[in-house]
């Protein structure tokens, strides 16, 4: 288990940036992972095979939807043992 962070930018119009970023958002929400949309970025758990496989179709659904480049910002936590969202911040939910 590890954790995956995805921020995209897709290089698209500003009046269509969230739109393509909802589509994104969309395809991570079907894929099954567990997941948390944060205002920068979208963190997500499982294998890591799988997180990246997201990552890349994340890349395919912006040039699907117009971009004709995307930067993406990918940061990944990993130890042997796994790692949750919940271990990192449930001390801070009420």
């Amino acid at each position: 288990m590890v954790n995956v962070s995805l921020q995209v930018l897709p290089a698209v119009p500003e009046t269509q940036i969230y739109p393509v970023i909802d589509k994104v958002i969309d395809f991570i929400q079907k894929s099954g992972v567990r997941y948390e949309v944060g205002p920068m970025e979208t963190t997500m758990e499982g294998e890591l095979d799988k997180l990246l496989e997201i990552v890349k179709a994340a890349q395919e659904i912006c040039v699907k939807e117009g971009a004709k480049r995307v930067i993406s910002i990918v940061k990944i936590d990993y130890k042997p043992e796994g790692v949750t969202i919940d271990e990192k911040v449930a001390k801070y939910r009420k």
